[in-house]
């Protein structure tokens, strides 16, 4: 099947199930944001890396405006839905500020395996150990997913946006195995710490110029 949707694209991953809050600042995301909310309908967040848009991205659906400034900035907290790749990008809406995008969804098998799921979870448990940095998740183990601890295992933006593209639970599996047996130099432990450690709050990101 394939949508338009509008797109913000963003130097970011973001996956399945997770939660995003974001501050928003450029009148073409609140126009977009406001309209989203206000119809209850999604957009995409298309990843971006090396300044252009790449084949893949995220459904986001507006779950709350938090605050609204009086400049028109708002802080918003989003879920993700599921997986789209980019058709072809539609650079200007009529009579929008903002761009979209003609999509197709990807197909998702959530059948993994939990003694895997489990030798996961203890490897990123052990990693955090090492920065010294403690992530709590708001469901149980038993419902954590290789989504859930992906964010947490120290992936670059690049191994963010390769597993986004796996379809089944046991290939992003065996994508986390194989990066906790090489995992990062202890010298980029800082940098990867930070990052951990900003899940939750509100990102102020610059939109993408779209042309």
């Amino acid at each position: 099947m394939t949508n338009f949707i509008p797109i913000f694209p963003l130097q970011l991953v973001v996956f399945p199930g997770e939660h995003l809050n974001l501050h928003i600042f450029e009148p073409r995301y609140q126009q977009l944001i406001t309209e989203c909310y206000q119809a209850k309908k999604p957009f995409g967040i298309p990843v971006v890396i090396d300044k252009k848009i790449q084949d893949y991205g995220s459904l986001i659906h507006v779950q709350e405006i938090v605050k609204t400034y009086p400049n028109g900035e708002m802080d918003i907290k989003t879920t993700a839905e599921k997986v789209f790749r980019v058709l072809e990008v539609i650079p200007s809406v009529p009579e929008k500020l903002y761009s979209g995008a003609i999509v197709n969804y990807l197909p998702n098998d959530w059948e993994g395996s939990k003694s895997m799921m489990k030798t996961l979870i203890q490897r990123m448990r052990d990693f955090h150990a090492r920065l010294q940095v403690e992530k709590q998740f708001y469901k149980s183990e038993e419902e954590l997913t290789s989504f859930d601890i992906a964010h947490h295992s120290g992936l670059t933006l690049w191994q963010e946006y390769e597993l986004l593209q796996l379809t089944s639970e046991r290939q992003r599996q065996e994508y986390l195995k194989k990066h906790f047996e090489a995992l990062p130099a202890i010298e980029e432990a800082q940098k990867i710490r930070e990052k951990i450690q900003m899940n939750g709050h509100f990102r102020y990101t610059d939109g993408f110029e779209v042309k």
